[in-house]
């Protein structure tokens, strides 16, 4: 039985249009650009920060990160940033009795932003604020903790195959695929992400049916 469910964050709770448009907009490049360059090394199995040393060779994407906060043009969150489906989904699974936990690797002003929308969620934490990262085991370990259920009664729902469907199995977490955003529509149909996944998703709103008590 499934006690608890816990929610990766870019694109799975938030879309990443937002995030990668201020990128575009900070190194002076058409949006396009980055969107593709992201596709790119999304293909190669490459950590997505890649796409913004492709454009700035030697970038420092921290340093800049925080440069663009003391500019005034640093993160942003709001309603419409959130998939429709979220709400709705997140607020079924708490009247059905589970815990519902946001946990991914974001940074501590991403989980200031995520909080003050109010989701219907008992926790809402990122890597930034627990200072360990997907897809290490620690972190998983740490939801395990939020989630108050042994990691085989906790879903991990998320997209990314290597940050979030294959580890969080390897921790003993139950997990669910979710087709949605680059990563989750490029390996939809892999192997291993089919054998790692106890259910493969399209919207949010199956997962009430699947994990009802």
């Amino acid at each position: 039985m499934i006690r608890a469910v816990c929610f990766d964050v870019g694109e799975t709770i938030t879309r990443d249009d937002r995030y990668w448009a201020a990128w575009a907009d900070w190194l002076g490049v058409p949006r396009h650009t980055v969107s593709a360059l992201v596709g790119a090394v999304v293909a190669q199995g490459r950590d997505n920060a890649e796409a913004l040393r492709l454009i700035r060779p030697g970038i420092d994407v921290a340093a800049e990160y925080a440069a663009r906060e003391a500019a005034g043009r640093g993160e942003q969150l709001d309603e419409t940033d959130l998939y429709a489906d979220v709400r709705p989904a997140l607020a079924e699974l708490r009247r059905l009795g589970l815990r519902v936990v946001i946990a991914g690797n974001q940074t501590a002003r991403a989980g200031e932003l995520l909080r003050a929308l109010g989701l219907p969620a008992d926790v809402v934490v990122t890597s930034g604020e627990w200072a360990v990262a997907k897809p290490a085991p620690e972190f998983f370990q740490r939801v395990v903790e939020v989630a108050e259920a042994a990691p085989g009664e906790t879903l991990y729902v998320g997209d990314h195959p290597a940050n979030d469907t294959l580890p969080a199995a390897a921790a003993g977490l139950r997990t669910a695929h979710l087709r949605r955003g680059p990563w989750g529509h490029l390996w939809a149909d892999d192997p291993d992400v089919a054998a790692a996944a106890t259910w493969r998703i399209d919207s949010l709103t199956e997962l009430p049916d699947l994990v009802r008590p």
